[in-house]
């Protein structure tokens, strides 16, 4: 089990002997992420290919009568049976004296916004990586996958301190959100304001049609009141990345010994089945629970363990390889 020294949490877990190996070997040493290695990453997302033009709707050429996501005022046509009545041009109709209908067309550059959190619980592993760097990893796919895209790419984190990463195109804002992702994941900051006080900060940068990313912890994730989620989006495609850990979701049946503090020590013994159904219910009963809250809500949420392969979440939201 991996843990940095002086960290909140620290845990040493008794496993049977033979247990297969990681499936994907870390690219740093698993602990704190590298600017090197997020940068080793664009030759990943650029093999995803593009996203479909059709499955958001942003990359249309022809005008459209329907208003979607991300979409801009191109010109007006006159009225046919069967427009949408909330699209009427009511300048022109009263202007010409015959009803007329707005049409749109998308915008040239959208915005794709990473938001990090950096709460304690993600600086801890047991498998490849910590979850703070699996976090920095995905992160820095989003980025890149962004640039591919045509889109400008900011980044931010709960704080009243660290001001957000301003909005970029190109390999400029890429390596600008990457640079970020390394120093906020380094360890935990001493700033950390949650949640909420991110998605304030992202709800004053965002734009109808932007893209948000989520990196949290899902505890991070279940603090922040439910209400939220269903207005950012209603204006935005909104994707929030659930990080675990394998021993959160499958502990071994052993004992377990926790350091929680210096000199402070706490064993579970998982083999006891009141023990290891309490255990569940913390962890992959919330995630599950939570996970299906959010989808409700047209939030996208995918859970992502750390030792599974940094990408493995663009699949999940329709954005494989092309």
């Amino acid at each position: 089990m991996r843990a940095r020294p002086g960290s909140r949490v620290a845990a040493v877990a008794h496993a049977a002997p033979g247990q297969p190996g990681p499936p994907e070997p870390p690219a740093g040493d698993g602990i704190v992420p590298t600017l090197a290695e997020l940068i080793a990453l664009r030759g990943l997302a650029r093999a995803r290919g593009r996203v479909a033009a059709g499955s958001s709707g942003l990359r249309a050429q022809a005008p459209s009568m329907l208003r979607g996501r991300g979409m801009e005022y191109a010109e007006s046509r006159g009225y046919t049976p069967g427009d949408d009545a909330r699209h009427i041009d009511w300048r022109l109709t009263a202007r010409s004296g015959k009803p007329h209908t707005k049409l749109f067309q998308a915008e040239r550059e959208r915005l794709t916004l990473v938001v990090a959190d950096t709460a304690p619980a993600l600086y801890f592993g047991t498998r490849v990586r910590f979850k703070s760097v699996q976090a920095a990893r995905a992160g820095a796919i989003a980025a890149w996958r962004a640039v591919a895209d045509g889109d400008r790419v900011a980044a931010l984190r709960g704080s009243g301190l660290a001001p957000p990463v301003p909005a970029a195109s190109g390999a400029r804002g890429a390596l600008r959100v990457l640079d970020a992702l390394v120093r906020w994941y380094a360890r935990p900051p001493d700033d950390d304001a949650g949640l909420e006080v991110a998605l304030d900060q992202a709800v004053r940068l965002l734009r109808p049609g932007s893209r948000l990313l989520l990196l949290a912890d899902p505890a991070s994730v279940e603090a922040v009141p439910v209400a939220r989620w269903s207005g950012l989006a209603t204006h935005h495609q909104v994707v929030v990345l659930l990080l675990t850990d394998p021993l959160e979701m499958d502990p071994p049946g052993a004992l377990l010994a926790f350091e929680t503090a210096p000199g402070d020590r706490l064993e579970l013994d998982m083999a006891a089945p009141a023990q290891r159904r309490r255990w569940q219910e913390t962890f992959s009963g919330r995630l599950s629970s939570l996970t299906a809250t959010l989808e409700a809500r047209g939030v996208r949420a995918v859970a992502l363990s750390c030792d599974a392969p940094s990408d493995a979440w663009l699949d999940a939201i329709g954005a494989g390889r092309g």
